[in-house]
């Protein structure tokens, strides 16, 4: 118990200095880029947690393919930017879920390189299994 209130005590006074290093970059977008979440918030509670801030246009937890759970960040869309800047300065390096998150501007998706075309097959007649791997 003693680890936990330290603890506490350790982020309260520190907050000023991770809020400090991560206010460095100003808003362009009223998109917000959301990390350190939980596997256990939802947009659900993402939503509850960042509409006192503003017109929420979107929240959105970003889901793994492959296992269904959350990858542990989202993305969060005001209306304004100044909504936005409010909401970033309400919940950057707040509790959600038990978590400590970090809000920064969300950065503009990069466009994907084009998928490399095949190499021309042989002209021997025989084809190249590209998968390695022991069968058996």
């Amino acid at each position: 118990m003693a680890f936990v209130s330290g603890f506490q005590r350790l982020l309260r006074h520190s907050h000023s200095h991770f809020t400090s290093i991560r206010f460095n970059s100003t808003l362009t977008s009223p998109k917000l880029f959301v990390s350190g979440l939980s596997r256990l918030t939802t947009d659900e509670k993402l939503t509850e947690a960042f509409s006192p801030f503003g017109q929420l246009m979107e929240a959105k937890v970003i889901i793994d393919r492959a296992s269904g759970r959350s990858k542990g960040f989202a993305f969060v869309s005001y209306a304004t930017v100044e909504e936005a800047e409010k909401a970033r300065e309400g919940m950057n390096a707040k509790f959600l879920d038990g978590w400590v998150i970090f809000v920064d501007p969300a950065k503009p998706r990069e466009p994907r390189p084009p998928p490399q075309a095949e190499s021309q097959a042989p002209q021997t007649g025989f084809t190249v299994n590209k998968t390695v791997g022991w069968c058996g």
